[in-house]
């Protein structure tokens, strides 16, 4: 038997999260993973807003995160396993979905 409310609602699910950052702020190549964790959501919209909350507040930053708050030209990478992998970027008008080739 269904559950009422998920006919209404996507069920909430544990996506791997890949922060990537250049060294330098600002630049456009040399990104290197940074931090890695499982984040709960519905979407992707949902989880990447998830993520910026979580790194952009000094008091909710895990202890062990050594990257920078997240910047525009930052990379968030949501891998579902196969269902494959999505990557956005921060731009100065919100999150945009891109190519993995434009990352190297």
């Amino acid at each position: 038997m269904l559950k009422k409310w998920s006919l209404y609602k996507k069920d909430i699910g544990k996506y791997d999260v890949t922060i990537l950052q250049t060294p330098n702020i600002g630049e456009n190549k040399g990104y290197v993973p940074i931090y890695r964790v499982n984040i709960e959501g519905r979407t992707h919209t949902e989880v990447i807003q998830t993520v910026f909350s979580t790194f952009n507040v000094r008091e909710r930053i895990p202890h062990n995160y050594r990257g920078r708050f997240i910047s525009t030209g930052d990379i968030v990478l949501i891998d579902e396993g196969f269902k494959g992998k999505t990557y956005y970027r921060l731009s100065t008008n919100g999150w945009k979905e891109l190519n993995r080739v434009m990352i190297m």
